[in-house]
């Protein structure tokens, strides 16, 4: 069964995004995982599947899996690709995209450039999540870290110089502290308005970029006071603008949006 498929990429931070708005494929986290291996499938960091909206007010129906086939609840990168190839098929300059964290609003602020509202994070330790109550600005962890959830989970430590993200980002995405894993950034301030990050990625690893880490970042530098709320996030693969708005406690997440290419993939060849 030849399947269409597209090849999306956020700074780096890739994606293989397959539409079931008119019919299922099958894609089941075995399957998903085996199309994400980058030497026997397509290759990706995440795998992103389209399905008809079922809340009101939303365009599409999101779901996001890592490469191991876990489901994640929100994924910054791929939502801009997601908003800006409804763009590419007919869409307006706005749209609502609905996923397991909530509701979205994407604004193509130009061709490839893209504006993702990602809510409010979520900052209570049952909400994280965390294994038992603890103050998540700071984590009983070696190097003081801090917990939040654009969605999904991440912890930041905030460190003068960054390390090798392989060598500690393995064990501290299944700290006991984690019950649903984590996301780890490893996060430099540069100044005021600027900071280096480098996040491992659970079920995926080491990635160029990771949008939701990005926010996280900046919500818990924020909290820390070590930023102002709008910052730049510089990646390996390049730099979002972050801003946590006060006046609604939504975090805003701008960057760019790329088609590497359109392809087709036989289903049958991977398992069910």
């Amino acid at each position: 069964m030849m399947i269409p498929f597209y090849k999306m990429h956020g700074l780096g931070n890739d994606f293989v995004v397959m539409d079931e708005r008119t019919e299922r494929f099958g894609l089941t986290p075995a399957r998903i995982a085996a199309l994400s291996d980058r030497h026997r499938g397509i290759g990706c960091d995440q795998f992103v599947v389209l399905r008809p909206a079922c809340r009101a007010g939303a365009d599409v129906f999101v779901r996001f899996f890592n490469a191991d086939g876990s489901e994640s609840g929100a994924c910054g990168n791929a939502s801009r690709c997601v908003a800006d190839l409804l763009r590419q098929q007919g869409g307006g300059a706005s749209s609502v995209l609905q996923t397991q964290a909530g509701l979205l609003a994407a604004r193509i602020d130009a061709p490839g450039e893209v504006t993702v509202d990602m809510g409010p994070p979520a900052l209570g330790w049952r909400d994280v999540p965390l294994a038992c109550e603890i103050d998540t600005l700071h984590l009983p962890i070696d190097g003081d870290p801090a917990a939040a959830s654009m969605g999904n989970p991440h912890v930041t430590f905030f460190m003068t110089d960054l390390p090798d993200p392989h060598e500690a980002g393995p064990a501290l995405e299944r700290h006991p502290l984690f019950p649903e894993r984590a996301n780890v950034g490893f996060a430099r301030i540069m100044s005021r308005g600027a900071l280096r990050l480098r996040v491992w990625e659970r079920g995926s690893g080491l990635t160029l970029a990771c949008g939701s880490g990005a926010c996280a970042t900046v919500v818990n530098a924020v909290r820390r006071g070590l930023v102002d709320r709008t910052c730049r996030v510089d990646m390996d693969g390049g730099s979002l603008t972050i801003t946590w708005r006060a006046a609604d406690d939504h975090v805003l997440m701008t960057g760019p949006a790329v088609t590497s290419f359109v392809g087709t993939v036989d289903l049958d060849g991977y398992p069910s």
